[in-house]
């Protein structure tokens, strides 16, 4: 009979598994090390492979972006520490993508040769594969709750602006106390919960007469992009 992979699947609004690991950065505690920030924890199938490659490229180059937005980034793959270490200095001195060249990943690569960290966060899928973690990122906010969880296959590279803007929205939600719509960009209107008369919603918002009702259910009001990011980035 084949081995059955315990998986367990955290979710969204549970406390982030905790666990020490090595990294490319040194030892951590996670989340405890990340307490009062957000952090991107994702998982690649393996070093020095195409599409793992393309990925950590451009997370590296939006490095800086994501920080000013308080956000850490953590990688992971079930490789070893000298594997990893030898694929990011490839990287820098070998690789030219997309107009990216000379990038140097400083944010940490886990170390998880026994999949410890990867099956706490279900990150391997039998389904894909038994021996690689598939494409997870989870976005934990600056209390250590689990507020989002995407996972995508093998072969499918991320889209890196939209994980930017999942973690622009979750704090825009945060600090506004709104929902976002769909395709939600900064500066877009945003929306007015909870679900009810919009009278309620009005009279719970400053701004009111800014309010556009399309129904009873669903209520807007604008803010402006310069107002989210200078309330949610770092000064």
């Amino acid at each position: 009979m084949e081995e059955q992979i315990q998986i367990s699947m955290p979710r969204i609004g549970d406390n982030a598994p905790a666990f020490k690991a090595v990294t490319t950065q040194g030892e951590i505690n996670f989340p405890q090390d990340y307490r009062g920030e957000w952090v991107i924890l994702f998982s690649h199938p393996a070093d020095f492979t195409p599409v793992c490659t393309s990925e950590f490229m451009t997370f590296a180059s939006m490095e800086e972006k994501f920080n000013q937005a308080n956000c850490k980034l953590v990688g992971l793959s079930v490789d070893g520490l000298y594997s990893h270490i030898a694929w990011l200095r490839t990287i820098k001195e070998k690789i030219e993508y997309k107009g990216m060249k000379e990038i140097e990943v400083k944010f940490p690569l886990i170390e998880d040769i026994t999949m410890e960290v990867s099956k706490k966060y279900g990150m391997i899928q039998p389904g894909e594969s038994s021996t690689k973690a598939v494409r997870a990122v989870f976005f934990i906010d600056p209390k250590g709750i689990i507020r989002t969880i995407i996972y995508y296959p093998l072969s499918l590279g991320r889209n890196f602006e939209e994980l930017y803007r999942v973690l622009i929205a979750l704090q825009t939600a945060d600090a506004f106390s709104i929902a976002t719509p769909a395709d939600w960009q900064p500066g877009d209107d945003v929306i007015v919960p909870p679900a009810g008369s919009c009278g309620t919603a009005k009279d719970r918002m400053e701004g009111k007469e800014d309010m556009k009702c399309y129904d009873w259910f669903f209520c807007t009001k604008p803010i402006e992009k310069e107002k989210v990011f200078s309330t949610i980035l770092k000064k």
